[in-house]
C-alpha cells in the first residue's frame, strides 16, 4: 500500500486518518467539497493531493481513485441527523468506480449502533442508522476486500492503543487517533478483509 484515496478526510476522524497516512509515508489523494474545510497542513503536505469533488458525483469518485492502491471512507453528516441517502450513494459510487478500476481494498466507517436493535438506538439516530445499514449492505454485497469499521463513541483524547473484535463492540469508546490509525492500517491487514470490525480503547493492564 503506497497510495491511498480518502473520502471524508476533513472531519474529526478523517483528519486523524490522513495524519496517520502522512506519518506512514503514504501518498494521499484527498476528496474535498469546500477548501475552507481542508486543514492548512494538508494543503502544504508534499504527499497530499487535493481533489475537489463530491462522493455523490460518480465522475468525481472515479477521478479520485485513479492510481491508488486502496480507499478509506469516513463519510459523515457533520452532526446533521435528518434522513439522507448521501452516504449510501457515495458508497455505491465508490464500489462501482473501484470495480471499473479493478481496485479491491477499502475500509469504511459506520457506527456500532448497527449491532443494536432499533429500540436500543436513541430515536434521534434512527434515520442515520438506517443510512448506515444501507452502507453496510452495499459493502457486504460488493465482493471486494472491504473492512467495515463500526466504532462506539469517538473520543477526542490521545491515542492509547485499541482492540478489535468481529461482529461486536469491544468497548464503549475509542480515541479518534486510534480509530484513524486502524482505518488506514487495516487496508494492509488481510485478516480484517470481509469483516465487520468493532473497535474500542485497549483495556489497561491489571
Amino acid at each position: 500500500m503506497q497510495r491511498i484515496a480518502v473520502i471524508g478526510g476533513t472531519g474529526m476522524t478523517g483528519e486523524c486518518a490522513v495524519d496517520h497516512a502522512i506519518e506512514k509515508g503514504l501518498s494521499v489523494r484527498l476528496l474535498y467539497r469546500t477548501e475552507a474545510t481542508v486543514p492548512e497542513r494538508f494543503k502544504t503536505a508534499s504527499n497530499v493531493e487535493l481533489v475537489k469533488g463530491d462522493a455523490i458525483n460518480y465522475e468525481d469518485v472515479k477521478r479520485l481513485i485513479e492510481g491508488v492502491d486502496g480507499v478509506c471512507v469516513i463519510l459523515g453528516t457533520r452532526n446533521k441527523l435528518e434522513a439522507t441517502t448521501e452516504l449510501s450513494r457515495g458508497t455505491e459510487n465508490l464500489i462501482k468506480a473501484m470495480k471499473e478500476a479493478k481496485l479491491t481494498k477499502f475500509s469504511i466507517v459506520m457506527s456500532s449502533f448497527l449491532w443494536r436493535s432499533l429500540d436500543e438506538v436513541p430515536a434521534v439516530f434512527h434515520r442515520l442508522n438506517e443510512e448506515h445499514k444501507r452502507m453496510l449492505d452495499l459493502t457486504k454485497a460488493s465482493e471486494l476486500e472491504w473492512i467495515a469499521v463500526l466504532p462506539p463513541h469517538i473520543a477526542d483524547e490521545p491515542a492509547s492503543g485499541y482492540t478489535v473484535a468481529y461482529d461486536e463492540a469491544p468497548g464503549r469508546l475509542v480515541s479518534k487517533y486510534d480509530l484513524g490509525k486502524f482505518i488506514v492500517d487495516s487496508l494492509d491487514q488481510p485478516e480484517h478483509y470481509g469483516k465487520v470490525c468493532g473497535i474500542g480503547k485497549k483495556p489497561k493492564a491489571a
